[in-house]
């Protein structure tokens, strides 16, 4: 008996030493578990720790204080720069001044909640010469104070390779309130609001990007990309919404535009939406190659889509413009503005009346064409004055007017037959509800024959007028 007790095959054993192997088994394996579980909360934390954020109450910062933190502040984004980290603010407001921007700097709030006051000692923030700025997700009010000579915006980013502004709300800055100077990147998802000159001003650009942004209530100017001298800029102006954009400074054109291009090629305006501007919903001057489709321009008070001075390229399509003194200007070939196709526009409910005194052609006027031009599948509905004018005295060439529809304007096209006009080609177009005549011919801003489309053109050698159908 005693020896099978301590027999290694007895089933008792088997059984109970099975049993303790289990157990023992079990228990070497929760305590790994356990173990790699607690390395790899280890591990993730630190993780966190090596990329995350530098909380600004750590930094000494607090939220609501009345006192001015400018000092606090920036020693705090000194810190988080250097080590590489956010620097993440609180909710809570903030007075600060005179913060010079690290390279490498990333500042994130808390949207709605986290508001930086300006408090008028200089400027508000200000990088030069970094690679990389970021800023996102808090407020930043000017509280209308005064700016330094040595900055135009509240925010002012100067030699910034790659610039990242998104969710960010700029308000009350007595200049700019965003100035972008000799930079690149993107400036997203973002509110400028009640700038004293424009929403956003971006100069001597390198591929920039500005979309998705809302723009409003702006003393001069809304979104303005202009260069120092003429030469390629590469911005893309997409999908912001431009509101409510005034003229304080006064001129014929060169404030109260929601969108400006200026002197800078290549670029692209597509998809936006913009209302109640003093003067143009889109002026592109002096810029070549540029695209214009695709966007709205409601309650224009001058021109709503402007390429104008010497330019060689527009591409101005599938716009929709309701209310403006003049639909689509594509003008000055005198001074080299030239090559544009204007194509599947529509364009209505237009005034005869400008912010200024009326000058040349006045105003009334559906699409102005010049020199080189395709013009087809444009509607245009309610020009007082005339829905195309065709050239201005002798600068007129190389127009193609094709398979649009007028109709309800005070005549078709105005054709200039002043000598020395080039060549145009008016066929296919159908007019309705045109009492001055569907196409006459004008010595400058007089009109000097009956109506061409019935008789009368084949005096005119430059023109070919051709099948053209008039309701």
């Amino acid at each position: 008996m005693s020896k099978s007790r301590f027999n290694p095959g007895s089933p008792h054993l088997n059984r109970r030493a099975l049993l303790a192997g289990l157990s023992g088994a079990l228990a070497a394996a929760v305590l790994p578990a356990a173990q790699r579980q607690a390395e790899a909360t280890e591990l993730s934390f630190s993780r966190v720790d090596l990329r995350g954020g530098h909380d600004a109450d750590l930094a000494g910062l607090l939220p609501d204080a009345a006192d001015d933190q400018s000092r606090r502040f920036q020693a705090a984004i000194n810190e988080a720069a250097a080590a590489g980290r956010i620097l993440r603010l609180p909710p809570g407001s903030f007075v600060i001044s005179n913060i010079d921007l690290p390279d490498g700097a990333r500042i994130i709030g808390v949207p709605g909640a986290t508001r930086l006051i300006y408090g008028g000692r200089g400027h508000g923030m200000l990088a030069e010469g970094a690679r990389r700025i970021e800023l996102s997700g808090f407020t930043f009010d000017g509280a209308n104070q005064r700016l330094g000579g040595h900055v135009t915006g509240l925010i002012h980013l100067r030699g910034v390779a790659d610039a990242v502004i998104e969710d960010m709300e700029i308000a009350g800055s007595a200049g700019y309130g965003l100035t972008l100077e000799a930079s690149g990147g993107r400036v997203s998802r973002s509110e400028i609001s009640g700038a004293g000159l424009a929403g956003l001003y971006a100069v001597e650009s390198r591929n920039l990007a500005i979309t998705d942004n809302h723009v409003r209530d702006c003393a001069n100017g809304g979104i303005l990309v202009h260069r120092w001298s003429t030469g390629e800029d590469g911005t893309i102006i997409a999908r912001n919404r431009v509101a409510r954009i005034s003229a304080r400074a006064g001129g014929t054109g060169q404030n109260g535009n929601g969108i400006n291009i200026f002197r800078a090629g290549n670029v692209m305006v597509t998809g936006n939406h913009v209302s109640d501007c003093a003067f143009s919903a889109i002026r592109a001057n002096q810029a070549s190659n540029i695209q214009i489709t695709s966007n709205q321009a409601i309650r224009s008070g001058e021109t709503a889509v402007y390429a104008e001075f010497s330019f060689e390229g527009a591409v101005i399509a599938s716009n929709l413009i309701d209310g403006g003194a003049v639909g689509i200007s594509v003008a000055n070939f005198n001074e080299g503005g030239r090559l544009a196709a204007v194509q599947g526009n529509i364009i209505r409910n237009l005034s005869d009346r400008g912010p200024y005194p009326a000058e040349h052609a006045g105003f009334g006027i559906g699409i102005a064409i010049e020199a080189d031009a395709a013009v087809s599948g444009n509607v245009i509905e309610g020009a007082p004055k005339w829905g195309v004018l065709m050239g201005w005295g002798p600068f007129l060439r190389a127009v193609n007017f094709t398979g649009n529809t007028i109709r309800a304007c005070g005549a078709g096209v105005a054709v200039s037959v002043v000598e020395g006009a080039g060549a145009a080609l008016i066929s296919d177009n159908m007019f309705d509800q045109v009492p001055g005549g569907a196409i006459v011919g004008c010595r400058w801003n007089d009109v000097v024959t009956g109506d061409l489309a019935t008789s009368g053109a084949g005096r005119f050698s430059h023109l070919t007028v051709e099948r053209n159908r008039i309701a």
